[in-house]
């Protein structure tokens, strides 16, 4: 059986995504928490609340697609892969 996916998938994988990378940029712009001086409070809170954005998105795209998964009685690690391929690497034709 052909992987089958959807825009709801793609769009909640690319939300995850987006997330991560708002994470890591933040962490590139601030440095490592343990350097001399570390983050300020306001650095911990902002970064906090990003790694809470990235949490919730990927939670959300990883119940969407166990649901998918289920209902159209495909391999959820399958699906999970070709989602996350379609996303990360569209020019694959995933």
């Amino acid at each position: 059986m052909a992987i089958e996916l959807n825009d709801d998938l793609i769009q909640l994988q690319q939300a995850a995504d987006d997330a991560h990378a708002e994470v890591i940029r933040l962490q590139e712009e601030y440095g490592r928490p343990t350097q001399e001086g570390g983050w300020t409070d306001e650095q911990h809170a902002a970064w906090n609340a990003a790694a809470a954005v990235w949490r919730e998105r990927a939670n959300e795209a990883q119940a969407a697609v166990t649901k998918h998964a289920t209902a159209t009685g495909q391999d959820r690690g399958k699906l999970e892969a070709a989602v996350k391929k379609a996303v990360r690497h569209p020019e694959s034709g995933a």
